[in-house]
């Protein structure tokens, strides 16, 4: 495992669609690995391959778990969101775009399908602060940055 730099704002890489995983292979673990010891570094709770410089639809988010304190680390590989209901907002940050946080939409509840590092296909629902980690992070592989979605706010 190593420690990956992390795309900062304003590099283009950020703003493109990444390709689709198509190869479950020692390189994508590998690559996992390190998104995952990058994320944790960095005091993240959950990080997109573009964000260290790959334009794979790769991600890894750490999800509250209910009366528990550590999260639970899932990889999501391929991931499409297949439905979505409610409606939240909060304050959202992001590794890629130090020191800025706005309030963010979000749906309350997202399903998602995605494969795991082997290739095998999975089904999912999150809801609430899950639901936004998931919705941030595959934000990140069709090129939308959290701000890019901020709540106006009457000023």
């Amino acid at each position: 495992m190593a420690l990956r730099e992390i795309v900062k704002d304003g590099d283009p890489l950020l703003r493109k669609k990444s390709h689709p995983v198509e190869k479950f292979d020692g390189k994508l673990h590998a690559l996992l690995d390190d998104m995952l010891q990058t994320m944790r570094a960095s005091d993240g709770v959950g990080i997109a391959a573009p964000q260290v410089g790959i334009l794979r639809r790769a991600v890894i988010c750490e999800l509250e778990v209910p009366d528990k304190e550590e999260g639970e680390i899932l990889e999501l590989i391929n991931p499409v969101i297949t439905e979505k209901s409610g409606e939240q907002v909060g304050a959202e940050g992001c590794l890629s775009v130090p020191g800025k946080r706005c309030d963010v939409r979000r749906p309350m509840r997202v399903a998602v399908t995605f494969f795991d590092r082997f290739g095998k296909e999975h089904h999912r629902v999150f809801e609430g602060f899950n639901a936004v980690v998931a919705s941030h992070e595959i934000d990140h592989l069709f090129g939308i940055l959290f701000y890019d979605k901020a709540v106006k706010t009457d000023q």
